[in-house]
């Protein structure tokens, strides 16, 4: 279910669907990088500003999917505008900023995005661009990554499937929207 919060900035609502904190496993395989299957937790947040802001963490998980060690963590700022183009500036921890441009699909909620402007710090690797699609796909929130670096062409290197969380406190407020139940709770579901 979207829900769209009476505060969101109104330039926000086909970003609505973003919304939460997310968290799942995913794949990760990019040539000279170790293959591995990660743990995400994603973050979309807002303050009633024209953005939305963008938290991302994510783990190395072991067989057992357990969490060995950080993968890298992402931290951003989304913006749409009137005809639904996409923008974000996003910070990786590995040292690179990045600029992205994108659009919302037609009447589904989904999202591609491509760099258009990518700076690196010396620490860093090599890295030259990317894109990324995002989808609302049964409740989940589902995504993949391509990069590209000088020595290796654009292409798939991460994907995950998230879950929203809900915390107690949403349980009790959509507990409490439910009106009047029948007190044995069975006669509800006849």
């Amino acid at each position: 279910m979207i829900e769209i919060p009476s505060d969101l900035n109104p330039d926000l609502v086909p970003l609505a669907f973003l919304l939460g904190t997310w968290e799942g496993v995913g794949v990760s395989d990019f040539p000279g990088a170790e293959k591995c299957n990660f743990g995400q937790s994603v973050t979309f947040s807002h303050d009633g500003r024209d953005f939305v802001e963008y938290t991302s963490r994510s783990w190395v998980l072991d067989a057992e999917g357990n969490k060995v060690r950080p993968l890298e963590s992402e931290h951003g700022y989304w913006r749409v505008d009137k005809d639904r183009k996409v923008e974000i500036v996003m910070v990786r921890d590995q040292g690179i900023v990045e600029i992205w441009y994108g659009e919302l699909g037609q009447q589904k909620p989904q999202i591609d995005l491509v760099t258009d402007a990518v700076a690196r710090t010396a620490a860093s690797g090599p890295y030259s661009g990317g894109k990324r699609l995002y989808g609302y796909v049964k409740g989940d929130l589902m995504w993949v990554g391509e990069k590209a670096t000088p020595d290796v062409p654009l292409r798939p290197y991460m994907s995950a499937h998230l879950k929203k969380i809900v915390t107690p406190e949403q349980v009790e407020s959509w507990a409490k929207d439910l009106g009047d139940l029948p007190d044995d709770g069975i006669a509800f579901f006849k």
